[in-house]
């Protein structure tokens, strides 16, 4: 049995999932040329991880967003060696990727105490520099979550996904009869009898030609990027985004769906997925179900039927196809433990999976001693 605690949904409408930071190593202390003294080395900036922080209470504590090191002290008569300038730490949430504007990874935060340079202090006045300090480096760095949540909700607006989150976990995400009513991520968690929770995240609904950055295009690819699992949510009558739009059938957008995700990054498509048919509780669903499960079974032979810019090269075969109804509650204890379910399995996979590559280093690292070789060896010219 599973149930589900309102107090436990936390609801983001101010969800922060990367920050950008203006970042300043310390200047060096000026040396004292007369007799020959070293001016201190400014201070460095460091991003540090640190437990239950998240990237929305660094943008509170730091409306600026601005963070310089301290400066190296010059070097005098009374202290021929400068003293060093201050290192500042930013803390930060763990599962944190810390990238240049350039787009380069700097490093990553995956435990406590994890810590990655993001501006170094410039070298204090020496002989080699003529007694001249060093200016700190200047950076803009950007802070990313890897992962907001362990199941990430895709589908087109209207599927039903923030209804679907709602009956999951007893959240008020905004609902309505419009397409577009999820803007930015909305985060909730459900809670089993034993206590295991499990986030889900409710993204904003994808529309066709996202990975061109249409509509909130790489936005929403960028958080589907950043959970575990995926679930597809479908409306089993199919959808129509406007008049002038298309209607696609529930089959077609499986389709469309998988397309965007390959379009955008083809390794969204390893990531394990359920499927979810929505709405069951409206005429001829269950009808339109068997068709829908009937066409998955053959998407290869199907697919020739659809326009060439709706096949994707790979085609999604779900581990589980659920159908429910969010305004009825029909198939959701079978939903939760399934969701429940794939992700241990998955958790078990990597368990193993970092097992073997473990074992695989310890056997790399201990050295192979040759076995000895008993007595003396036997010249050609003795006697046998």
């Amino acid at each position: 049995m599973v149930w589900i605690s309102r107090a436990c949904w936390r609801k983001y409408g101010n969800f922060v999932d990367n920050l950008r930071l203006y970042v300043k190593g310390g200047s060096g202390g000026m040396g004292l040329a007369r007799l020959g003294g070293k001016g201190g080395n400014g201070g460095d900036v460091w991003v540090v991880a640190k437990k239950d922080l998240t990237l929305k209470q660094i943008k509170d504590r730091y409306p600026q967003k601005r963070f310089v090191a301290g400066v190296g002290s010059n070097s005098s008569v009374r202290s021929l060696k400068g003293a060093r300038g201050g290192d500042v730490q930013i803390f930060a949430p763990v599962g944190i990727s810390v990238t240049s504007d350039d787009g380069r990874v700097l490093g990553e935060l995956n435990r406590e105490g994890d810590r990655v340079l993001v501006a170094r202090g410039g070298q204090g006045g020496s002989l080699h520099s003529a007694f001249l300090p060093s200016k700190g480096q200047i950076r803009q760095v950007r802070l990313d979550l890897k992962l907001i949540a362990d199941l990430g909700l895709v589908g087109f607006p209207n599927a039903g996904k923030s209804s679907l989150l709602s009956a999951l976990s007893h959240a008020t995400p905004a609902i309505a009869s419009y397409p577009f009513t999820t803007m930015r991520p909305e985060i909730g968690k459900v809670i089993y009898e034993d206590h295991k929770q499990v986030s889900v995240a409710d993204l904003p609904g994808l529309i066709e030609g996202a990975h061109m950055n249409r509509g909130m295009g790489h936005k929403f690819l960028k958080h589907v990027e950043r959970t575990k699992q995926l679930m597809f949510v479908v409306d089993v009558c199919g959808f129509q985004l406007a008049n002038n739009t298309p209607f696609r059938s529930a089959f077609e957008a499986v389709q469309l769906l998988t397309k965007e995700l390959e379009l955008y990054k083809e390794e969204l498509l390893a990531k394990p997925a359920i499927l979810v048919v929505n709405k069951m509780d409206l005429p001829e669903a269950e009808e339109k179900l068997r068709k829908l499960e009937a066409q998955l079974e053959n998407q290869e032979e199907l697919s020739q039927l659809l326009p060439e810019d709706m096949i994707p090269s790979t085609f999604l075969h779900f581990k589980h196809t659920v159908p429910v109804s969010a305004l009825t509650g029909l198939g959701l204890p079978r939903l939760k433990a399934l969701i429940r379910q794939s992700l241990e399995e998955q958790d078990a996979m990597e368990t193993e999976s970092q097992r073997t590559d473990r074992l695989q280093e310890l056997r790399r690292e201990v050295p192979v001693v040759a076995k000895p070789a008993w007595g003396r060896p036997q010249s050609a010219w003795e006697p046998s």
